[in-house]
């Protein structure tokens, strides 16, 4: 695969596997491409909630509004321009604010391949 740029338009959000609220995910690089890992872009709506156990280690980039990442060890909350890591086996409540969020992503594993 070349050097590539992606932007938020690029990806296509489809809902978060299992999930009802407002929480999107699109790959723009994953095990279609060739890539170790999988790269994308989230959306999540006001005020969403979204538990799971982390399958893969997940990182997040927040690029708009804020999120909270709870465990059994406390909660973190982030904003723009700050990062989340997830390790893999992690229960996590991941919630978002009154604002929402937009997020960057990169798995590794590839998260789908993981389900």
């Amino acid at each position: 695969m070349p050097v590539c740029k992606f932007a938020f338009a690029d990806a296509i959000l489809q809902r978060s596997p299992g999930q009802d609220g407002e929480v999107y995910a699109g790959n723009v690089v994953d095990q279609r491409h060739g890539a170790p890992v999988t790269i994308g872009f989230g959306r999540y709506g006001p005020e969403q909630s979204l538990t799971e156990t982390m399958a893969v280690d997940d990182i997040m980039v927040i690029i708009e509004g804020r999120l909270s990442v709870s465990t059994e060890a406390g909660t973190v909350t982030a904003g723009p321009g700050e990062i989340i890591h997830m390790p893999k086996g992690e229960r996590v409540i991941i919630h978002s604010h009154e604002q929402g969020a937009v997020t960057a992503y990169v798995t590794y594993p590839h998260w789908q391949e993981a389900l």
